[in-house]
């Protein structure tokens, strides 16, 4: 009842958020007319199937998928899947952890690739109980060699054995200095940061950068975290969400994080999940996950330049289905691509930012209503989400029903610059020169 609310709070003060309309979907019509499926492949026991990420190069089809310790056959890992065919997508290979049964906790969760002098790595996230690996944040996988699957190999493990739990989020970032950096949560501690050059060429313990500290009393750790160069303030931005709300970092001088600006004390906001910048860095697209929560977006003009040090109202809110819960996100602006838990694949517009509006929509969770984690049992179905850039490839990983490869009609890809914004998103550019020199 609380969170209810809460929620019609939240729908007095910025509008009435913008719910699906028409999503009364059926087996027989399960999504809108403008989103085709591609491909479709099961992967195995419900609720074990995490995060995903697509590599970017079209000479490179491949994607991957964190898998958990939930279910029969406790298959945590990384499953890597072919989509040279999107419609007929092929598991590759599923790497394993040794000894399954002595490991406890969540398993794989987040999944991230990057590319480094001339070689492709995966990085999976790993958060353990007690037991084997409990200090093991992530293992960094060579798979360069696909679609050979005998010549993916595991390369290092980054461990903390004074924070164990594991890392739960991780993104990987190309600084503006040219280093490839790894961005994780930390249980207790903030975000560390790690050298994934040095980590791949045998120096795993000198692969330590430094910590993003979280603006909060008595210390705190966030959940998820996102970096991207801001071409306004030259800066290389982290932004993070977690404790309290969401936090804005420059760590150009990663020796050196410096805090720019909160997102604190907002109605409905104890705890930020995913915090999203637009390609310029004006709008943040923010999840908090508990039943009934929106997406809120926030303006961040005032605070970029300076007028103001903390934003507490959002400016508009989405949701797919109020009795609810959205998970992940990746923004392509105007779209935002959602994945929704019991509400499938979602796509919305942010056209007008005060008026989110949803365009299409894939309902890819046919189970049960009531089988799912957190209150209300709304953690089941679309997990995570990623789009190739190249050819506006839309990707998801549902925790029961596997991967789903999908098309939007026109949208035949995506670059910033086509929409009057910087060329920048989750997507990193490997292979463009650093930055140094525009500061």
């Amino acid at each position: 009842m609380k969170n209810l609310l809460t929620l019609l709070f939240i729908t007095v003060l910025v509008g009435a958020p913008s719910f699906a309309q028409d999503t009364a979907w059926t087996q027989i019509k399960p999504g809108s007319d403008n989103l085709t499926v591609e491909g479709h492949i099961p992967l195995g026991s419900p609720l074990n199937t995490m995060d995903m990420e697509v590599e970017q190069e079209l000479s490179r089809p491949f994607a991957y998928v964190a898998r958990g310790t939930v279910g029969e056959g406790r298959a945590m890992g990384t499953d890597i899947i072919d989509i040279s065919n999107p419609a007929n997508p092929k598991v590759l290979l599923r790497w394993r952890m040794e000894n399954p049964d002595l490991h406890t906790g969540l398993g794989g969760m987040d999944i991230k690739y990057f590319k480094y002098a001339g070689r492709y790595y995966v990085v999976q996230s790993t958060q353990f109980g007690q037991g084997p690996n409990s200090d093991l944040g992530a293992y960094i996988l060579d798979v360069t060699g696909l679609p050979d699957a005998s010549k993916v190999f595991e390369v290092a493990r980054i461990h903390e054995p004074e924070l164990p739990g594991g890392f739960h989020n991780i993104f990987i970032y190309k600084h503006s200095d040219g280093r490839v950096i790894l961005l994780a949560t930390i249980n207790g501690a903030g975000a560390n940061m790690y050298d994934l050059g040095k980590a791949v060429s045998g120096d795993v313990k000198g692969a330590f950068i430094g910590t993003v500290p979280i603006a909060v009393e008595n210390g705190g750790f966030y959940h998820d975290l996102y970096a991207a160069w801001h071409p306004d303030s030259n800066q290389d931005r982290f932004y993070g969400g977690g404790q309290g709300g969401y936090y804005i970092y420059n760590i150009t001088d990663t020796d050196n994080p410096v805090l720019e600006f909160t997102m604190t004390g907002i109605t409905g906001v104890t705890w930020g999940h995913t915090f999203t910048p637009s390609p310029d860095g004006r709008y943040a697209v923010t999840e908090t996950e508990y039943q009934y929560a929106p997406l809120r977006m926030f303006d961040m003009k005032k605070a970029n330049e300076g007028e103001v040090e903390n934003i507490r109202a959002p400016i508009s809110a989405w949701t797919a289905n109020w009795k609810n819960l959205v998970h992940n996100h990746e923004v392509r602006w105007p779209y935002v691509f959602v994945s929704g838990y019991h509400d499938g694949l979602q796509v919305f517009s942010m056209m007008d930012p005060k008026k989110p509006t949803t365009v299409a929509y894939y309902d890819t969770y046919t189970g049960p209503r009531d089988v799912g984690a957190m209150g209300g049992a709304v953690g089941n179905g679309a997990f995570g989400v990623d789009v190739r850039n190249a050819d506006g490839l839309i990707l998801i990983s549902d925790m029961t029903t596997g991967f789903w490869t999908f098309r939007m009609e026109g949208f035949n890809g995506w670059n910033g610059e086509d929409w009057g914004m910087p060329d920048i998103s989750s997507v990193q550019k490997w292979d463009e020169e650093s930055k140094e020199g525009t500061r």
